[in-house]
């Protein structure tokens, strides 16, 4: 129960951060932001361990974490954009 109240919180942190990062208008709510941090960590592990950055179980960092994440609100936007 604890690990999934730190990976929420995480989740949180890394998605405001990479908000915060990223110049625009990115309306979502709450759970989005949840999401788009933990999306954005779990981006970042896996594309640090085909790099040979990270080994196989080991966490994405709190800079690659909200890379990803800014890469996700990138495609995000790109996606959202195409369909107005």
């Amino acid at each position: 129960m604890l690990s999934l109240l730190g990976s929420l919180l995480v989740g949180l942190v890394v998605g405001l951060l990479a908000r915060a990062v990223k110049p625009g208008d990115d309306s979502m709510g709450w759970l989005m932001t949840i999401v788009l941090g933990i999306a954005g960590s779990l981006i970042a592990g896996y594309a640090g361990r085909a790099m040979g950055w990270y080994q196989p179980g080991e966490p994405a960092g709190w800079i690659a974490s909200v890379v990803g994440a800014v890469v996700l609100l990138l495609i995000y936007g790109m996606i959202r954009k195409k369909s107005a």
